[in-house]
């Protein structure tokens, strides 16, 4: 039989999963979703695998745990997306949630810890401290906070505490690429790694022992590997590292006494086992290429989300060395074969950097001639072979897709990820235009066939490509883009001011460079059509931003389409919203092929 075209509609189908929580007798799965349209949390009763809702928020969600004694749930929810999340308590049945910990609108919380016990909960928080942070103690029972440490010099996070409860560790963030850890114990703080004057990174940390700190750090390294601290003898050890692959994450299952490592090589994410028991390391063959949650149980299993090019994020059992696909998370009536599988190539930059990037070819019967570039979002981020519903729909429709990994990506070392701290519109430009150019010579793409796309900082690299390079591009959407440096310093929030001039660099001394990588420099030249997508609570790239750029094009007779989206904040957590924004899209490059 001949069945219809898919239709676009098809590749709505799947659902957002966020974070998830395995209660402590592996009888149930909670998780993060907007299967109703919203996010909420759903649950599986384990081993039967039909979600059903557990309770009703219909906002965006920081993270789930459910407490060790099974009495209740906490969850972080915010409003319409301005990401001021607040601590909330579920009953262990489901239901609707309660604000568990009083606090203004403006005050952020961000969850470390439960006790073993689950009486007592750590978390740190924007309260009384909106730049450096605090981190605090909560007695569930007393309903009593305490301060626990205050942070000072730059962004202060609880990362792990010690099962005795006696000992914390914490980082500082001063840039992405300058991390330090310290333990703080009775008698005072303890330094991770030997020199926190060198430039270095710290994170992922875990208490393996009450006074043994595991973590991944880059000290003295251009890649990040496996670390530990050992606050009886106050010595710093390197215990594992990868060649050539950076060290992103550690889980450590107590139990088993075996920890969990994933690594980046480029556009490679690899998972591995180590057993500290007999001090062996191997290698995990995984049914996704990408991975951002991992969960381990006290039975030894293990529980991750994941997600490939042409598989939907779902969320995955590992045990006795084989696979268990939990969530059936899909694009209705599409298999992975009939979607895209991206080719990784690499091409030389203007100063022979080598620059990789994923190449998506629309399969040939579908192919109508045009490509989209898309500059990643971050910009110290790494686009990776992962889902992404809008690459599908567009490959569907007969777009090819370009993504370069410009200098400032993760997975290259970190010397490359600091080549964009106080660069955002110069070597990254002129990487994406040699990508232009790589496209042009191989024949993939001609400037009347390019689109130009991108969200965030990609965004903003969107916007300086079109003022400074129109002559490459059909047309240009920008989704949530910073359009003037200036503007973009002073409206981040509280707690990323700290981090901003070694990030992006200083409104007065580099006075001069803000203004020649500021997009809204260069308005007469911004002469293609455009789309621009906002949300209207988005703290991280505010709608003030898309909205001067928009009316100063306006105002000179330009093509500007603007959708400014209500309830949303740095991205679309609301199906309606993400269908709305994707099929316009579609719409826009149809229109202006």
């Amino acid at each position: 039989m001949e069945f219809q075209k898919t239709t676009v509609e098809q590749y709505f189908t799947p659902y957002s999963i966020g974070d998830f929580s395995i209660s402590a007798d592996e009888k149930q799965l909670l998780f993060s979703s907007n299967m109703n349209g919203k996010v909420n949390i759903y649950g599986m009763d384990l081993p039967n695998y039909y979600p059903y809702q557990f309770s009703g928020k219909d906002e965006s969600m920081s993270f789930i745990q459910a407490a060790p004694n099974g009495e209740y749930v906490l969850a972080g929810f915010d409003k319409d997306g301005n990401e001021n999340h607040k601590i909330y308590v579920i009953p262990p049945g489901g239901g609707i949630p309660e604000q568990l910990i009083d606090a203004e609108d403006k005050d952020k919380f961000m969850f470390s810890k439960l006790s073993k016990d689950g009486s007592r909960l750590y978390y740190t928080s924007s309260k009384g401290n909106d730049s450096y942070l605090n981190s605090y103690v909560y007695d569930i029972d007393k309903k009593e906070e305490t301060l626990l440490h205050e942070g000072e010099g730059g962004p202060t996070h609880l990362v792990d505490v010690s099962q005795d409860e006696n000992n914390s560790v914490y980082i500082t963030v001063y840039a992405n690429t300058y991390i330090i850890g310290f333990i703080k114990t009775e008698a005072g703080i303890e330094y991770l790694t030997p020199d926190v004057d060198k430039v270095h990174t710290v994170g992922s940390i875990t208490f393996v022992k009450d006074d043994e700190a595991w973590f991944v750090t880059n000290y003295d390294s251009d890649y990040s590997y496996l670390a530990k601290y050992d606050l009886t003898t106050k010595s710093f050890e390197k215990v594992l590292d990868f060649e050539k692959e950076s060290l992103m994450m550690i889980k450590f299952n107590r139990y088993t006494n075996m920890m969990y490592l994933l690594t980046q090589k480029g556009v490679v994410e690899k998972l591995y086992y180590y057993d500290l028991n007999h001090d062996q390391l191997e290698p995990i063959t995984a049914p996704v290429t990408s991975f951002s949650v991992i969960r381990t149980v006290r039975s030894g299993a293990l529980y991750i989300k994941g997600a490939s090019a042409t598989v939907p994020t779902n969320i995955f059992k590992y045990e006795n060395e084989s696979w268990e696909q939990i969530t059936k998370n899909k694009v209705l009536g599409v298999i992975p074969k009939d979607m895209v599988e991206p080719e990784t190539i690499t091409y030389k930059s203007f100063d022979d950097l080598e620059i990789e990037a994923l190449l998506f070819r629309a399969k040939p019967e579908n192919a109508n001639g045009y490509t989209i570039f898309w500059p990643h979002g971050g910009p110290q981020y790494n686009e990776s072979k992962s889902f992404r519903a809008m690459f599908q729909i567009f490959l569907n429709r007969g777009y090819n897709i370009f993504c370069p990994n410009f200098r400032g990506s993760t997975g290259y070392g970190s010397e490359f990820v600091k080549m964009v701290e106080g660069d955002w519109g110069h070597g990254p430009r002129l990487d994406n235009v040699e990508g232009i150019k790589w496209l042009f010579e191989q024949g993939i793409s001609s400037p009347e066939k390019l689109f130009l796309v991108g969200g965030s900082y990609g965004g903003y690299m969107a916007l300086l490509l079109h003022g400074r390079h129109p002559e490459y591009f059909r047309a240009v959407m920008d989704i949530f883009g910073v359009s003037d440096l200036f503007t973009f310093y002073n409206s981040v929030p509280e707690h990323w001011k700290p981090l901003m001039k070694q990030w992006v660099g200083d409104p007065v001394e580099d006075k001069e460079r803000f203004e020649t990588d500021s997009p809204v420099t260069y308005l007469d030249t911004m002469t293609r059509p455009m789309l621009v997508i906002q949300g209207a609570h988005d703290p991280r790239v505010v709608k003030e931003e898309s909205d001067q750029i928009v009316a100063k094009l306006r105002d000179a007779g330009r093509e500007v389409e603007y959708i400014v989206l209500d309830d949303e904040g740095h991205g679309f957590s609301k199906k309606e919203n993400e269908i709305l924004v994707y099929k316009s899209m579609l719409e826009f490059l149809n229109k202006h092929q």
